[in-house]
């Protein structure tokens, strides 16, 4: 009789967790985009520039109004956006490859934080002249793919870039358009 109680609730908590289960398969794939531009500076200065606080320039977020966001350009080091006093935030990725004025890569989910994705985001710094750099941005993303991801990652990318960090390092630089 033991037996069969026994036999008995396995076969209705397997059924329960049937039923409560919700099952949706993924798509899962890969995609690479990458930019590039010509800066002003040097490509340390540049490094500098976009790591540590990088609020002048990074502008989508987790949360409302967050109180900083920055980059620890150390191997190890957090892209953080902390959204309050308290200390309240999100790591977005971690530095795992730091050469100042040459190379910085980081990895970790950006602003698709909690899907099952791993975004590794290279940039790269290429003297063009004594007063200039070629800033390369290559991310290379690999998991759970929605259709239109590789396009509206693309479109953010485009946006930090072009949108945001040119106009921000030509203001700070003191870059003046010909």
């Amino acid at each position: 009789m033991h037996k069969f109680i026994s036999s008995f609730l396995i076969v209705i908590f397997i059924s329960a967790a049937q039923v409560l289960a919700e099952n949706r398969p993924q798509k899962f794939g890969a995609f690479q985009i990458s930019h590039s531009l010509t800066l002003p500076g040097t490509p340390e200065a540049l490094f500098d520039q976009i790591t540590g606080d990088i609020s002048g320039w990074w502008d989508h977020s987790m949360s409302e109004n967050p109180l900083k966001f920055y980059i620890e350009p150390t191997p190890g080091g957090g892209f953080y956006e902390i959204f309050d006093e308290s200390g309240n935030g999100v790591k977005h990725a971690e530095v795992i490859y730091a050469q100042r004025g040459k190379l910085l890569r980081f990895v970790g989910p950006l602003g698709l934080s909690g899907y099952a994705i791993q975004l590794v985001t290279t940039y790269q710094f290429e003297p063009v002249n004594e007063d200039s750099v070629k800033l390369s941005v290559t991310v290379n993303a690999c998991g759970q793919i929605e259709d239109g991801w590789a396009e509206t990652v693309d479109g953010v990318w485009y946006h930090f870039i072009f949108e945001r960090l040119k106009p921000y390092i030509e203001n700070q630089t003191g870059y003046q358009k010909e």
